[in-house]
């Protein structure tokens, strides 16, 4: 103990260089020190920020069109952010208004798409502004070396996972992938997740989707996101189905120098 201050550090102070996770956090006497009390404080107010950031379409609509990309603007059955958070089944289906402006587009552009791409703003929209774009850059390019037909950008304001499957059977999708902030943790304000559904239509529950979660700069990288899903689309096409019976196998390059252990693959999958 350091003879100025009354705060001990926790031994274990070593591990906090592997995990932003809060732990070792040292203590004094039987409270935490400030600094990490603060510190909670701070994080916590974040994560709030997060859940009521509004949702910057027109921003994100301008920088799509910059790169060349269209988009269409849609809004769910939720009117305000307060019917929103209080009622989780408006913002899994879209406003009268929102598909009747969908279904005008299709009717447009008949024959349907192979993938539809939506964005909504789900529970941090601090997630979509930072991770969207590099993201869909990504991805982009490997939709474009696939072949697949694609429908303009979806942008969903007070939308939830859900609300995808409306979208894609509007749009007469093959499949669908939505965008969207998650639930925000103390230390992860602006996790984006994926959602991943083959021959959506409404009604369906989340065990016939595939998830992607916490891609950020300090959890999954847009490559490894994007290498995954794409996986999971090319096995979705050939085995036309996603969900609990869609297995994320895809072959990862590995850290192991070891050449007896495999270079490749799931370490969950794996088999000794």
């Amino acid at each position: 103990m350091d003879k100025h201050t009354p705060s001990r550090d926790n031994p274990w102070l070593e591990l906090r260089r592997l995990t932003p996770a809060r732990i070792a956090l040292g203590r004094t006497g039987t409270s935490l020190p400030t600094s990490a009390q603060l510190d909670f404080q701070f994080a916590h107010a974040q994560a709030r920020d997060a859940v009521h950031l509004p949702f910057d379409h027109a921003g994100l609509r301008e920088q799509l069109s910059a790169r060349g990309q269209a988009s269409l603007l849609l809004h769910s059955a939720a009117s305000d952010r307060h019917s929103y958070l209080q009622r989780p089944d408006l913002g899994r289906r879209l406003h009268e208004d929102s598909a009747q402006h969908l279904r005008e587009h299709a009717q447009a552009n008949p024959g349907g798409i192979d993938l539809a791409i939506i964005v909504a703003d789900g529970l941090s929209a601090l997630a979509v502004h930072r991770h969207t774009l590099p993201f869909l850059d990504r991805l982009g390019e490997q939709v474009a070396a696939e072949g697949w037909s694609t429908a303009p950008v979806v942008l969903v304001e007070q939308g939830r996972v859900a609300v995808a499957d409306e979208i894609g059977e509007l749009l007469g999708a093959k499949m669908t992938v939505i965008l969207i902030g998650e639930r925000p943790g103390l230390s992860s304000p602006d996790s984006l997740g994926l959602y991943f559904t083959y021959n959506p239509k409404v009604g369906l529950t989340d065990a016939y989707r595939n998830c992607i979660s916490n891609v950020r700069l300090e959890g999954l990288s847009y490559g490894m996101a994007a290498h995954r899903l794409l996986y999971l689309m090319r096995e979705a096409c050939r085995r036309q189905l996603s969900g609990v019976n869609l297995k994320d196998e895809a072959q990862i390059q590995t850290l192991e120098s070891d050449t007896d252990a495999p270079k490749n693959g799931n370490f969950l999958l794996n088999t000794p």
